[in-house]
């Protein structure tokens, strides 16, 4: 049996309860993540008792969240979960929570970096796939990592133009009762593509792409017939294309271009969920080489930490409708 040890942490250069949490909620998270250490917390110092190993592994840790404050201004607690989550020899080079490289600089200097493991696994993925499958719950970053990589290939030159495009399928909303012409009766349906872009191109410089056509943002149905040469393509709300639907989009590509595909399975807006084509592409296309597939989970969620519970919360009610989850009687 390994003999315990007894191991004082500073918290230098962060407001220590940054880290600790509101109420201590992060420094409990810890706790439950390292159930064999004792931990203890008095202002700046952090007290670990426990084997050598299991003290090396958390002051690891910690000094991951701190570079993670450090780089990136926020710690939330699927942040915490991530590097206390992985395993020793993950955290022997690097930390896992940290990103060493930028993706792209936005406006006002702004860095955006992928901010989670499956974010990062799209960074890297993308350098050797030209063919990419990004799914996951919303709020987890998929479209937002695919346009910064998008907006990155195009400040370096890489590609020409990027091509953003998704199915307008109604969640709940007619588009015959939108007012407007077709291109305003879209925009709505197009509207995240556009905040994502006005995070990481300057205004006037993005009208100017958009009226020379250097950035392009249409319904899918606009793809039909087209060759996508030297482009770097997303297909945002994936979930919502019919296989036929993504079988025209797929076979545009062309000569040096980049795809990623985008979608979230438990988002489907079609009249029939079994019409979707999105799992069915992935799983015909999963063991061909030079196509990726990074699946998203409820880790990534990078929006308000709420979003994780209403996504566990529907997902619970979902399981429970198809049989798959009983109810617990004692809260009927």
């Amino acid at each position: 049996m390994s003999e315990e040890i007894l191991k004082e942490i500073m918290i230098e250069g962060v407001d220590a309860r940054e880290l600790y949490g509101a109420q201590n909620a992060y420094l409990e998270q810890m706790r439950e993540l390292m159930p064999k250490l004792k931990i203890v917390a008095r202002g700046d110092t952090i007290k670990a008792l426990g084997s050598k190993e299991e003290v090396a592994a958390f002051e690891r840790r910690m000094n991951a969240l701190v570079e993670y404050y450090l780089k990136y201004g926020h710690i939330s607690s699927e942040v915490v979960s991530q590097a206390f989550s992985s395993s020793l020899s993950e955290l022997s080079a690097e930390p896992p929570a940290i990103d060493k490289d930028v993706i792209v600089y936005g406006n006002n200097g702004a860095i955006i970096r992928a901010r989670t493991i499956n974010q990062q696994r799209l960074v890297k993925l993308s350098e050797k796939c030209d063919l990419l499958f990004a799914v996951g719950p919303a709020g987890s970053g998929k479209t937002y990592t695919a346009i910064a990589l998008a907006v990155r290939a195009l400040k370096e030159k890489q590609i020409r133009r990027i091509i953003l495009t998704r199915p307008a399928v109604e969640a709940g909303e007619k588009l015959g009762f939108l007012p407007g012409d077709m291109k305003e009766k879209l925009d709505p349906y197009l509207q995240p593509l556009y905040d994502a872009l006005n995070d990481m191109i300057p205004a006037a410089k993005l009208q100017k792409f958009l009226e020379e056509g250097t950035v392009q943002i249409a319904p899918l149905a606009y793809m039909r017939g087209r060759t996508l040469d030297n482009a770097f393509v997303i297909l945002d709300e994936a979930q919502n294309t019919t296989l036929s639907q993504i079988k025209m989009f797929l076979t545009r590509m062309g000569r040096n271009a980049k795809f990623i595909v985008t979608g979230d399975v438990t988002q489907i807006d079609l009249p029939r969920r079994s019409d979707s084509g999105l799992t069915k592409a992935m799983d015909t296309l999963r063991n061909v080489e030079g196509i990726g597939i990074v699946e998203f989970d409820k880790r990534d969620i990078v929006r308000h930490r709420l979003v994780k519970y209403i996504v566990d919360a529907f997902d619970k009610r979902e399981a429970i409708e198809n049989g798959l989850l009983k109810t617990d009687k004692k809260s009927e």
